[in-house]
């Protein structure tokens, strides 16, 4: 059985469940909106009298034994038998000749060949009219609002076949749940992955009506982070990030209270980093979406996620953070050297390239990002420009010096990289559609105040 909704919002089917070393056992997935239950097939008490839940024995004086039975409506583990199977037990030896609900085999149940789908334990005194039915019943919930899910063996880069776990942000794991097919674990991965964006992009709507337009949540997601000595045992961990304002925040777990914003493992500058989606060929093992963040400082952090869809929605948001800034500050200048003086470099996205003495503000020259036909660099601190004159279309270069070179580099390209979103009509389309949903909250949330 396997049936969606037109927004992917509900998925069910059935699957294999392995938990820990236990044998792989049918089970039967429902995906909400909201949650993920996994639920096995049990068999439960639908009508008359609840059912034993366990049964003390007493020995009196000579044979006689005293049984007190506690009830319940579900059938204890060892009653859970194929329905075509014949339970009847004969009496027990000590019993006063009469049917006995209790054997050694378990309790007494009378089968019904003529009702595939019910049993009935009409020897159980003073409980007739009982029925039976197998059930699929809750065995694990797993709220999926900032879950996360892998078909990765934990720590490494083994893949496994048609398989995967989800584990919700307290850490409570589905175990290893086997799909049938390759086809349909894909499609359970990615109904999965919907569910839990639409939940985080719900959950960042609300978060953004209490955060300023310049501190507006762009991203929310987890990924894994591989690690930078390659001794470790686990060569890849869970990491949260999310964009946010003017950064990139790295996370050990989701934010919950503006706190925990501050309590982030890493920050960076987004305008000062530079992400870069890898090729087949960069991959440095069989994990195939990945993308690196090269830091302020040029250290390199390895990412890996679990979808091509992941990997597109964080490009997107990246991408969007970009530009959000580089807007609003317009400007950014750096300390530099020229020829042993201390020199200004401001890159302003109206106007583009502007060199300053340091001490007396006067423009030493500048050039527009058109005018940039090429730069060069050598990985510690100096940056050669080459720009084209205007007037007699020469290359001039000019020669920098930078204590951040990094730092440099990424923000002139996170200039150029918004320049050119801004031909893009429809990039522009989406933001103005974003920029006024976050000032309409804003201004919403000042109505309340007021």
């Amino acid at each position: 059985m396997d049936f969606r909704t037109a927004c992917e919002e509900t998925k069910t089917g059935i699957c294999l469940l392995q938990d820990g070393n236990q044998e792989p056992f049918k089970v039967r997935l429902h995906l909400a909106k909201d949650i993920l239950m996994i639920q096995e097939q049990d068999v439960i008490c639908v009508s008359g009298e609840p059912f034993y839940s366990g049964v003390q024995v007493l020995r009196n004086a000579g044979e006689e034994v005293t049984l007190t039975v506690s009830f319940l409506k579900r059938a204890p583990a060892f009653l859970k038998l194929p329905l075509n199977e014949d339970c009847a037990c004969a009496p027990s030896d000590q019993s006063s000749g009469t049917s006995s609900p209790l054997c050694d085999s378990g309790l007494h149940l009378n089968y019904h060949p003529n009702n595939t789908d019910t049993l009935s334990c009409s020897s159980w005194p003073t409980s007739p009219g009982l029925r039976w039915e197998k059930r699929w019943c809750d065995l694990r919930l797993i709220p999926l609002l900032h879950s996360r899910f892998s078909q990765y063996v934990p720590g490494t880069d083994l893949s496994r076949q048609n398989a995967f776990q989800v584990i919700a942000v307290d850490g409570v794991c589905t175990g290893i749940i086997q799909c049938l097919s390759a086809e349909d674990c894909v499609d359970w991965l990615q109904a999965i992955a919907t569910n839990i964006s639409n939940l985080t992009k719900h959950n960042i709507k609300k978060i953004n009506r209490n955060f300023p337009v310049n501190q507006q949540i762009v991203y929310m997601g987890w990924c894994e982070a591989r690690e930078q000595d390659p001794l470790q045992d686990r060569v890849y961990s869970p990491t949260f990030l999310a964009l946010r304002g003017s950064c990139l925040y790295k996370f050990l777990a989701p934010p919950v209270t503006t706190w925990d914003w501050t309590r982030a493992e890493k920050t960076f500058s987004v305008y000062e980093i530079m992400c870069k989606i890898l090729k087949d060929s960069d991959l440095l093992d069989r994990r195939k979406q990945c993308f690196t963040v090269q830091s302020e400082s040029g250290e390199d952090l390895y990412f890996s996620v679990e979808l091509e869809s992941d990997l597109a929605q964080w490009e997107r948001a990246f991408q969007t953070a970009t530009f959000l800034e580089v807007e609003r500050i317009q400007c950014k200048t750096y300390a530099c050297v020229l020829e042993s003086h201390l020199m200004g470099l401001t890159i302003d996205f109206s106007t583009g390239f502007i060199c300053f003495d340091a001490a007396t503000k006067a423009v030493l020259w500048r050039y527009k990002f058109s005018q940039l036909k090429g730069s060069s660099d050598d990985g510690k601190s100096k940056i050669k420009f080459l720009f084209q004159n205007p007037d007699t279309k020469q290359i001039e270069a000019k020669e920098l010096e930078f204590s951040n070179l990094f730092a440099v580099l990424h923000c002139i390209h996170s200039f150029f990289a918004a320049k050119v979103a801004c031909l893009d009509p429809l990039f522009l389309g989406n933001q103005a559609t974003a920029s006024t949903a976050a000032s309409s909250a804003t201004t919403s949330k000042a109505k309340y105040t007021t």
